[in-house]
């Protein structure tokens, strides 16, 4: 069985889960826009986005918790740090993503009961090559799951971000600069990658 990662603010990590009993966590678009919606407001204030990707019943987030001091000053809506109230350790903001999504899924969807496995898996990344495999692995979920044949048809990941000049909150150019360039980026995206290897790591 796997062991649990306690998760530290400053370091990196991916966070992934499924649907419990494999069941689907999301069902139509509106799903897929509402859970992003409540993770801006839930891990925005609290972790640095790199990658991610929701599938249809599961999820991969790479992230980088912020100094606890920030964490700490937050004076946010749900994130008010109260004098002589310990901050919230930094897995709880997670966890209250993960019930504010099932709540309204269930609503939603007339049913009861946990929508996602517990604990929420999270593996520690302490390396910049594990950084760039891990992304290389979250866009290429899709592929590998059969749901297209290449990262950028496929909707609902950080990939069309990351080759895009719009806005976004997603750390792109840091990302850009793991790979070099965009062109790198691009070329390494077209490769086969190495799931069995990765997920073996993550022990999926």
């Amino acid at each position: 069985m796997q062991q649990t990662e306690p998760l530290t603010c400053g370091n990196y990590y991916q966070i992934y889960n499924r649907g419990i009993d494999s069941c689907n966590l999301f069902t139509e678009p509106d799903n897929y826009e509402y859970f992003l919606s409540l993770y801006d407001k839930y891990i925005s204030p609290v972790a640095d986005t790199y990658a991610w990707v929701l599938m249809p019943n599961h999820f991969h987030f790479l992230v980088r918790l912020k100094e606890e001091e920030v964490v700490a000053s937050l004076h946010l809506t749900g994130f008010e740090n109260l004098s002589g109230v310990e901050a919230k350790p930094p897995h709880q903001h997670f966890s209250n993503l993960f019930n504010a999504y099932t709540k309204a899924f269930n609503k939603r969807n007339g049913r009861h009961g946990s929508l996602f496995e517990r604990p929420f898996k999270r593996k520690l990344i302490d390396s910049e090559e594990y950084l760039k495999q891990v992304i290389l692995y979250i866009h290429n979920n899709p592929v590998h799951h059969g749901f297209c044949s290449h990262p950028m048809e496929y909707p609902w990941s950080s990939y069309l971000t990351c080759v895009s000049i719009k806005p976004t909150k997603l750390h792109r150019e840091q990302v850009i600069g793991w790979f070099d360039n965009q062109a790198n980026f691009k070329y390494l995206h077209d490769q086969k990658v190495q799931v069995e290897q990765i997920e073996g790591w993550l022990e999926i």
